[in-house]
């Protein structure tokens, strides 16, 4: 045990060091956590002796990253660009894994690994595609929206292809029985999973969302609970995650349990390229050296070509087809499980492991750069891309959708702006925390989010940093507070409007750079409602309400001079109120 925990914390803190060294160098964590298992690995130090452990981790982290993607797999997005998607992900996958069968055959694979080398090439990776689209906030951009759209009904060919894989014995090429079976067993698997997910767990989600630890500890044990019942009639654990994470997606706290799971799915990831790096051995790649160039030439340069040509003919402009089609060109996390498969079958060698290994990290880390490049890139070969582009496009916009208007609560007046919203006929997302709310909202057809407010990944995926207005209906300072720190980071000239319980709260919130903060018994929601839908989303417009309101709180404090507020700037008349609340309160005292 000891020597497990002392290996283990050895590998973490070499992890930590590149990690480190690739920040200070401007580069990807990824390509860090690849050179981490290249120097654990037996490559270079050989600190991963007890390679079970290192698998070990890296199951549990693939199963939660698979997991984490079904909660993430919404049909809307599919249902936008579906078409597009399945042209593009089974055209690839034809063309790539007939040009993978031939570069093998070429060079000596049997027929068996052959088809392996083509069927891996041609399934990208969704977990680099959301992380790296999530880093630059392009995963709402319409390339974006394609290309995580392809990798999904990849995703679905591979899993096809890992079942059939699975089926195999021996060497033969398929067990036909052995197929049925395990089809009729999934199919019993599956069909409890959707009762439990879509029957039960309805029922009682207000029991499981309302404690935070208790929703953590259900979710891990769904996925993971999960994987282990596909795991034991014979499939893929990672089937049965995804699986899991598909059947809680249409549900309320969804994306609160994605939340909640990213820092474990971030450590995890960061495990698996460390166990991806550290499963390369370099003795047996001799041989297959040219296989290894055509194949990563075949992923990085074909595919994006491939992908161009279905866009193009469908009609999408040259640089949405370009920028989707760069972000497609690695291989899968998928390609390992369904080799690993092929490996515990006998169907392929160790040296083809290998050899898959290596093509897969090498094409991970320049897709990489492709992707986080994909706009210089655009710019370097914009003059050579007119072959891929139709003289009549679709129309595109530049963001697929975003919310003008965001409300944060729904109780305390919510309702009312929600009313005023549908009328100024804006695109808007309701976000709360309460799972009764959220019944609500869902009963009434209103576009929800639900989360902590304090979760800067949920308030990007709303669409804060580009809103319009926003508006806080909870009462919590230190949210407000929180809220208020962000916009002034990401999006300075949206309007905000506050509510606080307090005069003290509402001069700290305004000198905080709230646009007009509610108080109760002064000006309630329907008074602030009424203005918004007479004045528009001006941010100047607020100004005399603001004004209004600042002379109320003095008059509120008993000020005796009168503090001319066209002249002061919104600061100063904080921290005027600010002083004199204090006053007040030690007067009291």
């Amino acid at each position: 045990m000891d020597n497990i925990f002392s290996g283990l914390s050895l590998i973490i803190a070499i992890g930590a060091a590149v990690a480190l060294i690739m920040r200070i160098i401007g580069q990807p964590l990824i390509i860090g956590h690849i050179i981490t298992g290249i120097i654990v690995g037996p490559a270079v130090l050989h600190v991963a002796k007890s390679p079970a452990t290192l698998t070990l981790f890296s199951d549990i982290g693939i199963a939660l990253l698979l997991f984490i993607i079904g909660l993430g797999l919404n049909p809307k997005v599919v249902k936008d660009v579906g078409r597009t998607a399945t042209a593009v992900g089974v055209t690839q996958v034809a063309v790539i894994t007939i040009l993978g069968w031939i570069v093998g055959s070429m060079f000596g694979l049997n027929h068996n690994e052959s088809l392996f080398l083509g069927a891996s090439l041609a399934v990208s990776s969704t977990i680099i595609i959301i992380k790296l689209l999530s880093d630059k906030k392009e995963q709402a951009r319409l390339y974006g929206k394609v290309a995580i759209s392809v990798s999904l009904v990849q995703d679905i060919i591979a899993i096809a292809l890992v079942v059939i894989a699975s089926a195999t014995t021996g060497h033969q090429t398929l067990a036909f029985g052995s197929l049925f079976g395990l089809v009729i067993k999934a199919g019993i698997v599956g069909w409890l999973i959707y009762v439990i997910s879509y029957k039960v767990l309805p029922q009682f989600h207000k029991i499981i969302a309302d404690s935070q630890e208790f929703l953590f500890l259900f979710a891990i044990a769904w996925g993971l609970g999960s994987a282990a019942m596909f795991a034991k009639i014979g499939l893929s654990s990672e089937i049965g995650a995804l699986v899991a994470g598909i059947s809680l997606a249409p549900l309320p706290y969804a994306q609160e349990i994605g939340a909640r799971l990213r820092p474990l799915r971030d450590f995890f990831l960061i495990v698996f390229f460390i166990s991806l790096g550290s499963n390369l051995q370099f003795t047996h790649l001799g041989s297959m050296f040219w296989i290894i160039v055509w194949a990563i030439i075949i992923a990085v340069v074909v595919k994006p070509i491939v992908a161009m040509t279905v866009m193009g003919f469908l009609g999408y402009t040259k640089r949405t087809s370009f920028k989707a089609s760069v972000a497609l060109a690695q291989v899968s996390e998928f390609s390992i499980v369904l080799i690993i498969v092929g490996q515990s079958k006998g169907l392929i060698s160790n040296k083809f492991v290998s050899a898959l290994v290596l093509v897969t990290l090498t094409t991970i880390a320049a897709s990489t750069y492709m992707i986080l490049f994909s706009d210089k890139l655009f710019r370097f070969f914009d003059r050579y891309l007119d072959l891929f582009e139709r003289r009549k496009t679709r129309d595109e916009p530049i963001v697929s959708e975003q919310n003008d208007l965001i409300l944060i609560g729904y109780h305390k007046g919510g309702h009312e702006f929600v009313r005023v919203f549908r009328q100024l006929k804006k695109n808007f997302v309701v976000i709360d925390y309460d799972p009764e709310v959220i019944d609500v909202l869902e009963r009434k057809r209103i576009n929800y989010l639900y989360g902590d407010i304090t979760d800067i990944e949920l308030l990007e995926e709303a669409g804060m940093p580009q809103a319009k207005l926003i508006v806080s209906t909870t009462t919590d300072y230190e949210i407000n507070k929180f809220l208020l720190s962000y916009l002034e980071k990401v999006n300075q000239n949206a309007v905000t409007i506050v509510q606080a319980d307090s005069p003290e709260d509402a001069a700290k919130l305004y000198r905080q750079g709230a646009s007009y903060v509610m108080l109760p018994h002064f000006i309630g929601s329907e008074q602030i409602g009424a203005f918004v839908r007479k004045s528009g989303l001006q941010k100047s417009e607020f100004k005399k309400y603001r004004d209004r309101h600042l002379r109320y709180l003095e008059r509120q404090f008993g000020l005796m001079e009168k503090v001319a507020t066209k002249n002061k700037p919104q600061e100063h008349l904080g921290t005027t109120i600010i002083k004199n609340v204090a006053k007040l309160t030690k007067a009291k005292a």
